[in-house]
Formats: C-alpha cells, structure tokens, sequence
C-alpha cells in the first residue's frame, strides 16, 4: 500500500481507503455486524488507515463499527464522517451551528471517540457553501477539539470550487471515475493550489465499472441501482455515476477491451490515482474479497501515457456528452 498527503491535514493516509455506504451487508439488505467487522478488519490488514463514513449508513451502524474497529487496533486510523442528511427536509436553511453541532456530536457519541478526525458536509443544498457563519462554527468546533479538521462532500465541481474559499476546508471528497473526468479538468489544479485533499468516490460507478453487470442483471428492490437511476430520491449522480445503464454498458465494453475483464476493477482505480492531485480513493466493499482486490491497485505500475490517451477517447466518444455539463 502507498501512502499520499492529505491537503492541509499533514496525515500520510492510504491512497486505497475504504467507503462503508454498504459495509455490513449490500445495499438494501439488514446491517450485518460481524460482515462489518470483518471487512474493516480486513482493510487495515492491508495498509488502509482511513476509513470514510455518515451518520447515516445503516442508521448510524456504520459509525458504530468504525468505532469498534479503531478501538480495538492499535494502529493510526483516521476516521471521517459526514453529517447533514439527517435534515428532513434537506434545506439549505437546516445546515445551522445548532444543528451541525448536534449532528457532530451524534457521530461521537456513535464511534466512541473522543474526536472526530474528519468531519465533511455531505453534499449540501449548493446554498450552504454561502453560508460563512456555518463554516466559522465548523472552526470553532475545531477549536473546541471536537472535530480535527473539514471538509465537504460534493455534488459538482462548482460546488467544489466554492468550497475553495474557506482557508480552513482540508479536503474535498467528489465523485471521479472513468465515468466522469470533469473534476480533473477544472478542479484539481485549484485543489493543490489550496492544498486541499481531494478523496475520490463512487469510483466504480456503483459496480459498473467491475464488468460484473449485463443488460439482464437485476437489482434488489431496496438497492438504490434500482431504484434511483433516474434521481427518484438523491441526485442521480450517485447511482452509476449518473451514466444511463445501457450507455454505461456501452463505455466499459470497451474498458474491458482495453484492460481485460479480469483486471477492469484494478486498473479503473489505478487509472484515479494516476491523478496526483487525488489524496485517495474511497471504494466500498461487502465482502474482504472486494478489499483484497481494490488494496491490490495500489501496487499496479503506472498506465502508460497510452493508456491514459485510450481511456480519454472512450470517454469523449462514449459518455462526456451525457455527464460532463450535469456535475
């Protein structure tokens, strides 16, 4: 496993970490405890130290594993949470102190720490990033040592560059994978100019990008593939990437011809970290295979300048001119 700076933070986290949206079982199924600890397990036995959360996975059962898992290791784990879609209704008007305040403190009453290392917004109302006196209280609770530092969780890049004026912001967390390029184009150069981190998520496209599905695959009901693909409940982005399926199927047919079935996971994360300017990427996994697998990319060599020529072409004939104006 290699190990790269997070903005600000001065943290050396691995640049494989771990998502936990459906740690503990697949999307739509019961929380599973024991599967969670396992998974969690299994990471730190392969290099990753940062384990990313919310509030809301499983109803706070994510947390409370993360919990477990960093109190009962003894290496550095760094822990970063979300907070702010418990709202109901999820308003700009709802992201207060008080109420950022109270959700911060829910996620340390979850995990049992006595800090949170990370704390992001999860992707607000774009309004929110107006809000100064909401991120003058992000400073005091970290004055306060409640929260070691900040960041956000986006939903575009414009939101991203927003949230580039406030001096304090320590990472950037943004949906970036062979589905969605945009981020490299207009963010990361502002990123590392703000030394701001910059963690990848939904980097394979909520599965797409594995070359597992076909056009006969079906998904649980309570699995939001299902039923999310249009934005029925959170923004569409979220669920492959905002790719439509059968273009989605489209674009890694011919990822799959470049970098064999067998390997496609790998390489579409290896293709992420190819991006200096990429702190670390966030996979999720819902058994230890998936964690072996996905640690793995972090010891592939570099692509060739090629391949990364290759991969922008499938990109702008296959799938730009659906994506790249939406996020």
């Amino acid at each position: 496993m290699h190990y790269r700076t997070l903005g600000k933070t001065g943290w050396k986290i691995s640049e494989i970490s771990l998502g936990t949206w459906q740690v503990g079982g697949k999307w739509g199924n019961p929380f599973d405890e024991k599967l969670a600890d396992q998974i969690l397990n299994e990471a730190i036995d392969q290099g990753v130290n940062f384990i990313d959360t919310a509030d809301v996975y499983s109803g706070g059962e994510s947390e409370r594993a993360v919990g477990r898992l960093v109190r009962n290791r003894s290496e550095r784990i760094y822990v970063a949470t979300k907070c702010g879609r418990r709202l109901n209704p999820h308003t700009a008007e709802g992201y207060t102190p008080e109420n950022i305040t109270k959700f911060i403190e829910n996620s340390l009453s979850n995990t049992g720490l006595e800090a949170i290392d990370l704390i992001q917004l999860h992707c607000p109302p774009t309004a929110v990033y107006e809000q100064a006196a909401l991120f003058d209280a992000l400073d005091t609770l970290t004055d306060q040592g409640k929260i070691l530092h900040y960041g956000v969780s986006v939903e575009t890049v414009d939101e991203a560059i927003r949230a580039l004026a406030y001096p304090n912001l320590a990472s950037v967390q943004i949906i970036f994978n062979l589905f969605r390029h945009k981020p490299a184009d207009q963010f990361f150069a502002l990123a590392r100019e703000a030394k701001v981190g910059v963690i990848t998520r939904v980097p394979l496209a909520s599965g797409l990008l594995t070359g597992k599905f076909d056009k006969d695959t079906i998904f649980d009901s309570g699995d939001h593939r299902n039923f999310n693909r249009h934005g029925e409940y959170f923004d569409k982005g979220e669920t492959f990437s905002g790719v439509n399926y059968d273009i989605g199927l489209a674009g890694v047919s011919e990822y799959t011809r470049l970098f064999g079935r067998k390997f496609l996971t790998q390489y579409a994360l290896k293709w992420i970290l190819m991006h200096p300017e990429v702190s670390c990427v966030i996979p999720g996994a819902s058994h230890i295979g998936h964690v072996q697998q996905n640690a793995a990319a972090s010891d592939l060599p570099p692509l060739p300048d090629m391949a990364m020529q290759d991969v922008q072409e499938v990109y702008d004939k296959h799938i730009k001119r659906y994506v790249h104006h939406l996020w």
